[in-house]
């Protein structure tokens, strides 16, 4: 009996020891918790102790980036300097080789003339954000005409390889360790022989909305893309952008990239659907090319007008690529820019018809049609919301409690904090989550922790043993950034 009672009490120890440790650990964990909410709580109204803060905080990914977009003007302004492309000095506008007229000027030339620094400072505010003074001229035009500009940049040698490197540089010096960029639109001159005539014929289902008279033409066309070699253009395009991928060694132990394929949606719908299939076709063979998306301004008047063809055509790819994910635009608008029945449908009809698994902006969110129940929907089905505060704020004059965020938190749709175009915005992902902060005063450290770990969650990537990697190196960099700032805030 007493070695009963010596074994019992012997468990007993051990238990309480246990149980102390754990309750330890738990107080512990609270302390902290409750450090680091004080002092994030403390650093609100001061901008320069947020940025700080965010700076060193792990950030996860970014989801919503615009390769082309997120490139500093600087860079591209460089490449043309060191070819000694032309420029108009009167509309700056850059070319290869000059034309006739008296008003373009090597860069050569005005180096030698000492114009080239101000001729540089010009082309900055042109092809950013840069000084925009709010009034000259429509922000939204402002931002969208950048992109043209960055063609004649964009087609170098060497200009692909300038581009990635920066990003990945640029990421990690602000800790941010995955990004899903929107790269390109993939060239498939074998489809250009397609007969236009299908234009008119879907045209014509779109003003109907007649869904079977869409997909019969859809079927046609399918055939045809098929038979004119798009697996071919979207192959030797994956073979291409995996070769550089692997030669510049983007992914490594701390950081990761991925790619999406995009469509424009400001061309006639052949157009838009040839493109989309061969997107389509990359992503659905190449781990590295992860999603799809669709692009350009969703006020202009052919994406207004064929919006809902575009949605047919997602659905019917998705039938034909059931794998392949797709983030989609949709309501990237506000109320003035198109008329206010237009701002009722766009993000319904990306859910419901498209079947989109992101929604970039989702800014008409207020608007929708029976927006309580798309918001439940989206978060029923894991529909996650990419927020780009600054990008919205620059372009659609939406900020502060206008910006839906709120909707989105309340209806606990799941959230993911973006940059869209960091280069042309001047801008970066610490600086959204300053805004974030500063803006929102009731979303605490630990739902925007949460917006970070949604960043890998919520990703695109394929391969779950990289997502288990990417959660696995936030846990242990959280862990190390809470220590640091709570020891900071204890020594004072």
């Amino acid at each position: 009996m007493p070695v009963c009672k010596v074994l019992y009490l012997g468990n007993t120890i051990d238990y309480m020891k246990q149980l102390l440790s754990i309750l330890f650990s738990v107080s512990s964990f609270t302390l902290s918790a409750q450090t680091i909410d004080k002092y994030f709580e403390s650093i609100r109204k001061n901008e320069a102790e947020l940025t700080a803060f965010f700076q060193q905080m792990p950030k996860g990914g970014d989801l919503h980036n615009h390769f082309s977009g997120s490139i500093y003007a600087e860079t591209y302004i460089n490449y043309v300097v060191d070819k000694d492309y032309v420029i108009n000095e009167n509309t700056l506008e850059v070319r290869t080789a000059a034309p006739d007229g008296d008003e373009w000027a090597h860069f050569s030339k005005l180096d030698k003339e000492g114009t080239l620094p101000a001729y540089k400072q010009k082309l900055i505010q042109k092809w950013s954000v840069k000084d925009y003074n709010g009034i000259s001229y429509p922000s939204d035009k402002q931002f969208f005409e950048t992109f043209g500009a960055f063609n004649i940049a964009n087609k170098g040698a060497g200009r692909l390889d300038t581009g990635l490197l920066e990003l990945k540089r640029r990421a990690l010096t602000e800790n941010v360790t995955y990004i899903e960029t929107m790269f390109t639109s993939i060239p498939c001159g074998s489809l250009n022989k397609i007969d236009t005539s299908y234009n008119h014929l879907l045209e014509t289902a779109q003003t109907k909305r007649d869904e079977a008279l869409a997909i019969k033409q859809l079927d046609k066309l399918y055939k045809l893309i098929e038979d004119n070699n798009a697996g071919s253009c979207a192959t030797v395009f994956n073979e291409e952008l995996t070769a550089t991928h692997h030669r510049l060694k983007i992914d490594d132990s701390v950081f990761t990239m991925r790619y999406q394929n995009y469509v424009v949606r400001v061309v006639p719908p052949v157009d838009v659907f040839k493109s989309l299939v061969v997107a389509f076709e990359s992503a659905n063979s190449c781990p590295l090319i992860v999603g799809v998306n669709i692009v350009a301004p969703e006020d202009n008047e052919i994406s207004m007008r064929d919006y809902w063809l575009h949605m047919e055509m997602f659905k019917y790819c998705h039938k034909k690529y059931p794998k392949v994910k797709y983030a989609m635009h949709a309501g990237e608008l506000a109320l003035g820019m198109v008329k206010p029945e237009d701002l009722t449908w766009h993000i319904n009809a990306a859910v419901h018809i498209a079947g989109a698994n992101r929604i970039g902006h989702g800014v008409d969110m207020a608007y929708e049609h029976k927006s309580y129940e798309l918001l439940r929907y989206m978060a029923k089905n894991n529909i996650a919301i990419e927020i780009n505060l600054y990008s919205n704020e620059f372009i659609l004059k939406v900020k502060n409690d206008a910006h839906p965020l709120s909707l989105y938190r309340k209806f606990h749709v799941p959230i993911t904090i973006n940059t869209d175009d960091a280069g042309v915005l001047r801008s970066n992902l610490t600086h959204q989550y300053v805004l974030l902060a500063e803006r929102y005063k009731d979303v605490s450290y630990e739902e925007i922790k949460q917006y970070v770990y949604n960043s890998v969650d919520y990703s695109f990537i394929k391969e779950e043993s990289i997502k288990d990697k990417l959660k696995a190196q936030l846990d242990a960099r959280f862990s190390r950034f809470e220590r640091e700032v709570i020891n900071a805030y204890s020594a004072h």
